[in-house]
C-alpha cells in the first residue's frame, strides 16, 4: 500500500468533466452517497441518446450537494468560471469524444474535446492549484503492442485509431504539466468497461438490443477477438483509490502516474456473446465480418501496480456482471425477457 495512504475526504470538492457520461454519471453517484460536493460538467452532446443522459442526470440532481453545468470543455471561459466560482480540489476528466470506430469517421471531434479541451482543463487546473487531477486514459493506447498482457510499463508508441494517439497525447500532456506546474497527475488506463447506465454504442449495449429485436449482431474478425471486459463497479473502486491519493515524486521529481484498471482476465469475445445470450435467455443471430480498422485483436491488462499501491484488484466475473446489466436493461426499457 502507498505510505499515507488516504481515504475519500468529504471536504474536498470535486469537478468530474464528462459528469453525464457512463463513468461519470457512477462516479459521481458513489461519492454523493459518501457525503462528497460534486460538481458535475459536461456538453451533452448527441453521440449516443441523449436520454439517458437526460436520465442520469434525474438521479443526481436529487443530491442537494450536486451542482451541474452544461458546457464545452473547448469553452475555455466557462470552464474558467467555474474553478473561479467553485475551487475545486480535485478534478476528475472523464469528458472526452469517446469510441475507436467514430474517430476514424469523425476525426475534427476527437481533437477538439480529446485534445484542446484536457488543454483548457489542465490549464484551469494549473491556475487554481489543484491538489490532483484525475484523468481518463484508455487501454487503447496499447495499439499494436504484441506482449501481453499490457503494463504500464510498456511503449506505447503504436496506436492503431486517432481516438488512441488522443489518449496517449493527453497522457504527455499530463506529464508536461505536472513537471513544469508541480500538478500531481493520475491517468487511468480503462479497459472495456460495461454495465447498467451504459453507452449504447458499445458492444455488450447494442447487442443486447439487437438481439432482443432479433436483429443479426456484427461479429468482428469472425469472433477471434478478446477483451479485458472491466463492471463499472471495480472501476469505481479505482478511481476512489486514487483520488485523495496524489503519486509521490518520481526518481525526476514529477508526480506523475498511470495505471491499468482492467479485469486481468481477457474473454473471448464467442463466450462473452453466449454469456450475454444466456442471460437475455435468447440466441443472436450473427454476421461474421472481418477486423474493422482501429480494432485491436486483444486487450488484457497488468494490474501488478494497483495491487501493490491500493490492494486492489477487479474482479467482477462476466458472468455476475452481464447479468446486473441485463436486469438493469429490463428494468430502464421495460423489456419482457
Amino acid at each position: 500500500m502507498i505510505d499515507g495512504y488516504k481515504k475519500l475526504d468529504t471536504s474536498k470538492i470535486i469537478l468530474i468533466t464528462g459528469g453525464a457520461g457512463f463513468i461519470g454519471f457512477h462516479l459521481s453517484k458513489a461519492l454523493l452517497d459518501k457525503g462528497m460536493f460534486i460538481i458535475g460538467y459536461d456538453n451533452l452532446n448527441d453521440y449516443y441518446d441523449v436520454n439517458l443522459k437526460y436520465n442520469r442526470l434525474d438521479i443526481l440532481k436529487q443530491y442537494p450537494a450536486y451542482t451541474f453545468i452544461k458546457d464545452d470543455l473547448v469553452n475555455r471561459e466557462s470552464l474558467i468560471n467555474v474553478f473561479k466560482k467553485y475551487h475545486p480540489n480535485i478534478v476528475v476528466n472523464l469528458g472526452a469524444q469517446a469510441g475507436v470506430r467514430y474517430s476514424i469517421e469523425n476525426p475534427y471531434a476527437y481533437m477538439q474535446s480529446n485534445m484542446v479541451g484536457f488543454l483548457n482543463v489542465l490549464e484551469a487546473c494549473k491556475k487554481s492549484n489543484v491538489d490532483h487531477i484525475v484523468y481518463a486514459s484508455s487501454s487503447s493506447v496499447y495499439g499494436a503492442n504484441k506482449k501481453v498482457p499490457f503494463s504500464t510499463e510498456d511503449k506505447v508508441d503504436n496506436p492503431v485509431s486517432l481516438y488512441a494517439a488522443t489518449k496517449k497525447s493527453n497522457e504527455l500532456m499530463a506529464y508536461t504539466y505536472s513537471h513544469l506546474y508541480k500538478i500531481p497527475s493520475t491517468g487511468l488506463r480503462f479497459f472495456t468497461v460495461y454495465g447498467p447506465y451504459g453507452r449504447p454504442d458499445m458492444a455488450y449495449f447494442s447487442f443486447t438490443q439487437k438481439i432482443m429485436k432479433g436483429e443479426p449482431i456484427k461479429v468482428f474478425n469472425n469472433g477471434d477477438m478478446y477483451r479485458d471486459f472491466t463492471y463499472i463497479d471495480d472501476i469505481l473502486r479505482g478511481i476512489e483509490n486514487v483520488l485523495c491519493n496524489p503519486p509521490k515524486e518520481d526518481e525526476n521529481g514529477v508526480k506523475y502516474k498511470i495505471y491499468n484498471i482492467g479485469n486481468n482476465k481477457p474473454e473471448k469475445l464467442m463466450y462473452f456473446i453466449a454469456i450475454l445470450e444466456k442471460c437475455l435467455g435468447k440466441e443472436a443471430k450473427k454476421e461474421f465480418l472481418p477486423m474493422q480498422a482501429g480494432d485491436v485483436y486483444k486487450t488484457y491488462a497488468d494490474v501488478t501496480h494497483l495491487v501493490k499501491d491500493f490492494d486492489f484488484k477487479p474482479s467482477t466475473p462476466i458472468e455476475e456482471g452481464l447479468e446486473k446489466f441485463v436486469d438493469w436493461y429490463k428494468g430502464y426499457y421495460n423489456k419482457e425477457l
